[in-house]
C-alpha cells in the first residue's frame, strides 16, 4: 500500500512538472506525455497512451486534460483523477485569472497599444489550428463539403447554438458511410450510466436555476459547462464558441480583449481550455476584484467538469462502444464540420483587419513562422508583446 502511495505521488510530481513545461497544445502535449509518462515510468504503455488519445479526440472537452486525468484514474482510481485534473489545470487557469485582472486596471488605449500585434497573432494561431487539424481530417469530398458549409454557416450566423447543431449534422452523415469502416465481433455493452446521468443533472440544474434567479455567476457556470459540453476537438473549437457567445452574442469581452487572451493563452503551458479563466473574469469584472476571481473559479470548473464527467463515463465500456461501424464513421464529419467553424471564427476575427497592412503582414508571418514549426508558440508571442510595447 505503501509503494502505491508512493508512486501516485510520484506521478503527480510529474503532473506538476507537465502543466508548467507543457507548451504547444494537445499535439506536442501528446509527445510530452509519451515521454515522461511512458518512456521514462512507465505509468502505461504506448498503446495504451495512443488509445486513450484517440477516445478523448472524440468526446466534447479539453483533449489533453481528458487524457491525463484518464491516466490518473487507470492508475489510482477516481480520487488520483481529481487530484491529476486539480494540478494539471492550476498554473494555466491561475496565470490566465491574473492577465485578466491585470487587463482590467489598463486603460483601454494602453491595451490597444500592447496587443496590437498579439491581435493578429491570435488570428494565425486560429488560422494554423484549423490547417493542422483539416491536413489531416479533409480527406474525402464529404468533409471538404462538411467543412465549407460549416465555415459559410459559422461566419454568416453567430449563435452560440450553431456548433453543436453542425457538429451533430456533420457526424449524422458521415456516419451514414459505416460500410466503408471494417466489421468488429460484436459483444453485449455493459453501461455504467452514472456520470451521464451526473452530467445530465447538473445541466439541467443549472439552466433552471439561472433562469429563474438571473444571477450572473449562476448563468456563467452553465454558459461555460455548456460550451465545456459541446466543445469537440479541443481548444481550437472552443475558441469560437466562447467568441460567439460573449463577444458577439453578450458582448462582456471586446475583441480587442478577447484576441489578446487567446495569444496569452498560447504562450503559457498546459491546457488550453485555460483561456476560460481570463473569459470568466472579464465577464464578472463590473463586480470588482472579487467579482473577478469568482468569475474565474466558475468559469474554470464549468468548463472543465463536463468533459472530465465524459470521460469518467466513456472510457469504462470505450472498447465495446467503438466495435460500431456508425460511430467510427461519425469521426471524419465531426471532425470536419469542427474545422470548418474554426475557419469561420478566424475569419469573423480577421475581417475588422484586412484593412490594415501591419496586420496582414503579422498574420502571414506568425502562420509561416508557425508552419517551420522553428520557433515555438509562446516565444512568438513574447516577441510580439515587447513589438507592441515599444511601437
Amino acid at each position: 500500500m505503501e509503494t502505491k502511495k508512493i508512486r501516485y505521488l510520484i506521478f503527480l510530481k510529474d503532473v506538476l512538472v507537465l502543466s508548467i513545461t507543457s507548451f504547444g497544445g494537445p499535439q506536442a502535449h501528446l509527445a510530452l506525455f509519451l515521454e515522461k509518462l511512458v518512456n521514462k515510468h512507465r505509468y502505461l504503455t504506448e498503446a495504451e497512451l495512443l488509445e486513450m488519445q484517440s477516445l478523448c479526440q472524440i468526446l466534447p472537452g479539453p483533449t489533453s486534460t481528458q487524457v491525463i486525468t484518464a491516466i490518473g484514474y487507470k492508475l489510482g482510481g477516481a480520487t488520483l483523477a481529481y487530484f491529476t485534473l486539480l494540478i494539471w489545470i492550476l498554473p494555466a487557469t491561475v496565470f490566465m485569472a491574473v492577465t485578466a485582472l491585470g487587463i482590467s486596471f489598463f486603460e483601454k488605449g494602453t491595451l490597444v497599444r500592447l496587443s496590437q500585434f498579439l491581435k493578429p497573432m491570435g488570428v494565425a494561431f486560429i488560422f494554423f489550428a484549423a490547417f493542422q487539424i483539416g491536413r489531416k481530417v479533409i480527406t474525402t469530398k464529404t468533409a471538404f463539403w462538411l467543412m465549407a458549409v460549416s465555415t459559410l454557416a459559422g461566419f454568416l450566423f453567430r449563435s452560440p447554438y450553431l456548433a453543436p447543431a453542425m457538429i451533430l449534422i456533420g457526424g449524422l452523415i458521415s456516419s451514414s458511410k459505416y460500410r466503408r469502416q471494417a466489421k468488429m465481433e460484436k459483444r453485449p455493452i455493459k453501461i455504467q450510466w452514472g456520470n451521464l446521468i451526473l452530467w445530465a443533472g447538473i445541466l439541467v440544474v443549472l439552466v433552471t436555476v439561472g433562469a429563474i434567479t438571473h444571477n450572473l455567476p449562476v448563468r456563467l457556470f452553465e454558459n461555460f459547462y455548456r460550451n465545456g459540453s459541446i466543445a469537440f476537438g479541443g481548444g481550437h473549437i472552443l475558441k469560437p464558441l466562447l467568441f460567439n457567445e460573449f463577444v458577439e452574442f453578450k458582448k462582456y469581452l471586446s475583441r480587442d480583449e478577447f484576441l489578446s487572451g487567446i495569444a496569452i493563452a498560447e504562450m503559457i503551458p498546459g491546457p488550453t481550455f485555460s483561456i476560460a479563466s481570463y473569459v470568466g473574469s472579464l465577464s464578472m469584472r463590473s463586480w470588482g476584484i472579487s467579482g473577478q476571481i469568482l468569475g474565474s473559479v466558475v468559469a474554470s470548473v464549468g468548463i472543465f467538469l463536463p468533459g472530465i464527467l465524459m470521460i469518467f463515463f466513456v472510457v469504462k465500456f470505450w472498447n465495446q462502444l467503438k466495435q460500431f461501424r456508425g460511430v467510427r464513421a461519425s469521426l471524419e464529419g465531426i471532425n470536419a464540420s469542427s474545422t470548418g467553424l474554426t475557419l469561420a471564427a478566424g475569419s469573423s476575427l480577421f475581417q475588422p483587419m484586412i484593412y490594415d497592412w501591419v496586420s496582414i503582414i503579422s498574420v502571414i508571418i506568425t502562420f509561416a513562422f508557425l508552419y517551420s514549426g522553428k520557433i515555438p508558440g509562446y516565444l512568438l508571442i513574447l516577441g510580439g508583446l515587447i513589438l507592441g510595447a515599444i511601437f
